[in-house]
């Protein structure tokens, strides 16, 4: 049995070949509009090669109806999982009684910012933002960020975030 790819490249090339044939035909008549070539004009030719087109284009038709709605599908889950994420960021500073200095800073950090770019980011002195992070790792009971980020991508590979039936 073909795969989905198979099918669909094959439904491509025969489509390229049918459009093929009707710009042979149509240069043919423009070009020798008084030679008749029987290949060219004969009717059930014409007449298979409208069959394939038809059958290629409910397939494409069928084809992105379900790509559209496997797309509709991914975006509702990242959706779910964007929520769920800061559902469970907040949860998570809670627990830890985050001030909102150390949320701002846990946030930077998890985003991949340097210490200097959260200085420039918060308006603050790189010192402060360093004595935010070690509250921070601190209260978490983390040594550094990729263990903070570690904690939360636990969470999301455990595949509590995104509901089997979503």
């Amino acid at each position: 049995m073909p795969t989905r790819r198979t099918t669909l490249w094959t439904l491509f090339l025969l489509q390229a070949l049918c459009c093929a044939y009707f710009l042979f035909d149509i240069t043919f008549d423009l070009l020798l509009p008084g030679l008749n070539n029987p290949v060219v004009e004969s009717d059930v030719i014409e007449a298979l090669v409208t069959i394939a087109l038809f059958f290629g284009l409910a397939f494409s038709a069928s084809e992105l109806r379900r790509m559209m709605r496997r797309e509709d599908q991914i975006t509702d889950q990242l959706k779910i999982a964007s929520g769920a994420f800061s559902d469970l960021l907040e949860t998570r500073f809670d627990e830890w009684k985050l001030t909102e200095a150390e949320r701002a800073v846990a946030i930077l950090a998890l985003k991949g910012f340097s210490v200097l770019e959260m200085a420039k980011l918060r308006d603050t002195a790189q010192g402060t933002v360093k004595a935010q992070c070690a509250a921070l790792y601190r209260k978490a009971d983390v040594s550094g960020r990729l263990q903070l980020l570690s904690l939360f991508l636990d969470d999301l590979m455990a595949d509590t975030l995104v509901p089997a039936n979503a």
